[in-house]
């Protein structure tokens, strides 16, 4: 599956169905992150059930603390 990820196309196995999958496979499951699924975004408690389709465009950002 083909995947636009903050603006580079990457390739991912079938694995990574959902926003959560998706994010463990980039080892960034349980960060504290933001994530925008073909310019909508994705509330935290629904990463589990969010479907990530072929050809999706994906932004994440990650939060960090401080000023």
């Amino acid at each position: 599956m083909k995947l636009t990820v903050n603006g580079q196309i990457m390739e991912f196995d079938a694995n990574a169905h959902t926003v959560e999958s998706l994010l463990e496979s980039l080892e960034m499951g349980g960060k504290p992150v933001v994530v925008e699924l073909n310019q909508d975004a994705v509330f935290p408690a629904d990463y589990p059930s969010t479907a990530v389709t072929d050809g999706a465009q994906i932004e994440i950002v990650t939060i960090a603390a401080g000023g």
